[in-house]
């Protein structure tokens, strides 16, 4: 009977109370229709901010864009010489570019021809400048460039007496418009050093025989100057430097075979020679101590021959690097090794052709690097008290 009292209160309770009862957990219109207002408010804000990014973003890509398709340097008109292998396409020719700062960038580049619908672009080697425009660059790599690296400028290359290749290849770099990496992959083209095999056979006979040597030109590219004219190509600058030693050793061919050597063993003494010596007079010496060490079947032991090995120009040798393998390494192998060293003077040569003083039967030598004096002995004893003197002498100097 109680629960039924219950239920009657509930269902005798006034209508307006019950609503009350609803509504009371419930927003009223007045709140609601604010937060409508509100959050209108919070999603036209965040519209707004979104295009003005947008806005922005488009601003700053057009002006991106623009820049990018303007010369990189309008004022820099030096040319470089830039290299497009076989097979590139446009989106590799864009980084090329770029890397070479002939242009802002490859994006653009890139997109820039597919809309103007530019894509026949041909390998070679393109002399370019960072000045030239879009359409400039465009037009030169549709045309097609060389299928060699050329000079652009009249200048000149100066070989220095007793440069390496690797040396020449710097020099090359500074002084023209090619670039050592050229230069150096030249000095492995098997096809081209054949043709001037053919071309100067009584010259580079011997260096064609020659086994496990680094570079097959080193010592026959001449010391001298080499005029570079416009259009000149890197094959025809180093056929030049061929060709001038062949020229200055034209009359001494004979020679060389009465002394029973070859032209690369005769290089390669000269090259030494060159290192080791700094007045004509010591070269003819140590010419004649070299040979004397060749007639008794002895090593050559030139620390030269070392630093080639090592390929280094440190100071101070280590024992480690007397023990270096390499067959130029004469202080460990017998006999020429595979090569010259450098590219010897006409003195250096002229002193391996006419040595002196072998009469006196000099073995040893040893240079005071301070003084530049030599120092000559016939037995290891008189050669360690030189070295001793020598060693001496520098450390009173250096106090």
């Amino acid at each position: 009977m109680e629960g039924r009292k219950l239920n009657n209160d509930q269902d005798n309770q006034d209508p307006k109370d019950q609503k009350d009862h609803r509504t009371a957990t419930e927003p009223s219109p007045v709140v609601q229709k604010e937060r409508k207002k509100f959050s209108k408010r919070v999603i036209g804000g965040v519209i707004g901010i979104l295009v003005a990014l947008l806005v922005i973003i488009g601003v700053l890509g057009y002006r991106y864009f623009d820049n990018a398709t303007q010369p990189y340097n309008k004022n820099d008109t030096q040319v470089v010489q830039v290299d497009i292998p076989y097979g590139s396409n446009v989106k590799k020719i864009a980084e090329i570019l770029q890397s070479k700062k002939i242009i802002k960038s490859g994006f653009v580049f890139e997109y820039w021809t597919k809309a103007h619908n530019l894509s026949n672009f041909h390998a070679g080697y393109y002399q370019l400048k960072p000045s030239m425009s879009l359409s400039q660059i465009a037009k030169a790599l549709n045309k097609g460039g060389s299928s060699e690296p050329v000079q652009s400028k009249s200048g000149r290359v100066l070989v220095v007496e007793g440069s390496q290749i690797k040396t020449i290849a710097t020099t090359i770099q500074k002084q023209t418009d090619f670039t050592s990496k050229e230069f150096l992959t030249l000095m492995k083209d098997k096809t081209f050093i054949n043709s001037l095999a053919k071309k100067y056979p009584e010259l580079l006979g011997s260096a064609m025989k020659a086994k496990n040597v680094r570079y097959r030109l080193e010592g026959y590219l001449f010391p001298a100057t080499y005029e570079v004219g416009k259009k000149t190509t890197l094959k025809q600058l180093v056929t030049q430097m061929v060709q001038k030693t062949d020229q200055e050793l034209q009359p001494y061919y004979t020679t060389i075979k009465k002394k029973n050597l070859t032209v690369q063993h005769m290089l390669t003494l000269a090259s030494l020679v060159e290192r080791e010596g700094s007045t004509t007079k010591d070269r003819r010496i140590i010419a004649g101590v070299f040979e004397n060490r060749i007639a008794d079947q002895w090593r050559l032991d030139s620390d030269i021959s070392v630093l080639y090995a090592i390929n280094s120009t440190k100071t101070t040798l280590t024992a480690k690097d007397l023990q270096n393998k390499s067959p130029y390494n004469l202080r460990l192998h017998l006999g020429y090794g595979p090569g010259p060293f450098n590219s010897p003077s006409l003195i250096s040569i002229k002193s391996v052709l006419k040595p002196s003083e072998r009469s006196k039967g000099y073995m040893y030598f040893v240079a005071d690097l301070k003084t530049g004096d030599v120092y000559y002995a016939k037995t290891a004893a008189q050669h360690a008290a030189n070295i001793q003197k020598v060693s001496k002498h520098n450390e009173a100097a250096e106090k």
